[in-house]
């Protein structure tokens, strides 16, 4: 359960917006309910997500997926990994590839990714990482492998699961159950929760 409850009178201008994202995904957006504590948060929240990249240049829609998988996993955010991996057969995602995103195996020694994808996902990682580092090879590798509108958009799909992994876990907001028949993705295992 998140650590706080969605307000009992949702405002009115919010109702529709929850109703249609709801609509579209089939699933109870705890996270968009839990904003209608602050209208504000929750409408450049649904702004942000509206604007979301779903092909540009040669970042097509499979490393888009792999990108925000990396990320959701990379910041050990249980909602966003069974959001973001939902329906990852469909950008033709291999277990195998899942284990090297959950870093079970090294991004290098699955060789169904391509280079641009393994560059754009180690991008992630280090866009991730706390305090962010970002080594000179990695980002000499990025300019020569993509072009500026590609870096930015790679840069803001990580930026902004990054903002829901953080608002979303400062919120205890569980999985929705978007991927609850896929037990590779290994959701339960990442916790929130500090067990002290």
């Amino acid at each position: 359960m998140p650590y706080i409850n969605p307000p009992k009178r949702i405002p009115i201008v919010m109702r529709f917006g929850i109703w249609i994202a709801e609509k579209i995904t089939g699933q109870t957006l705890l996270p968009a309910r839990l904003l209608s504590w602050y209208p504000k948060a929750a409408f450049s929240s649904a702004i942000m997500e509206s604007l979301v990249a779903h092909h540009v240049g040669n970042v097509d829609r499979r490393m888009l997926k792999l990108v925000r998988m990396q990320t959701s996993f990379s910041a050990s955010c249980p909602f966003c990994i069974d959001m973001n991996s939902f329906k990852f057969d469909e950008y033709h995602i291999t277990d195998a590839e899942i284990e090297a995103l959950q870093g079970l195996h090294a991004l290098a020694d699955v060789p169904t990714f391509s280079a641009r994808e393994r560059l754009a996902l180690e991008y992630a990682r280090s866009e991730t990482a706390t305090p962010l580092a970002f080594s000179g090879q990695l980002i000499a590798q990025l300019r020569e492998q993509f072009t500026e509108r590609e870096i930015v958009v790679l840069a803001s799909t990580i930026a902004q699961v990054n903002y829901w992994a953080r608002l979303i876990q400062s919120l205890g907001v569980p999985p929705s159950g978007f991927s609850t028949e896929c037990t590779i993705l290994r959701v339960e295992e990442y916790n929130t929760l500090n067990s002290d």
